[in-house]
């Protein structure tokens, strides 16, 4: 039994994950409350890091919200868009492979 299990140990090959960073798009019409309900409430942001986040979107033109597999960073710009939407602002975010 010991030799099957190092064998089907030996073919297990797996890889991490592909990552995807996303962020945060700098619009003239969502406000920075807005911005940072967003990053507190769809990325687990403390206040503080929302904060400088939402400044890095205002002056920069974007900011990195977080690093996440492909699924997930996929759901979080979906969540944005949705939320945006439901409060009434172009706030966007997009997905980019790491």
């Amino acid at each position: 039994m010991a030799s099957y299990e190092y064998e089907l140990h030996e073919e297990l090959d797996l890889e991490e994950p592909k990552k995807y960073l996303v962020y945060l798009l700098n619009d003239d019409f969502s406000t920075m409350d807005f911005v940072i309900e967003v990053l507190t409430t769809i990325f687990h942001k403390s206040l503080n890091e929302a904060e400088t986040i939402m400044l890095q979107v205002h002056n920069n033109g974007k900011a990195i919200c977080g690093v996440y597999t492909k699924e997930i960073a996929l759901t979080k710009v979906s969540q944005v868009r949705i939320s945006a939407r439901k409060a009434g602002f172009p706030l966007k975010a997009i997905a980019q492979e790491e």
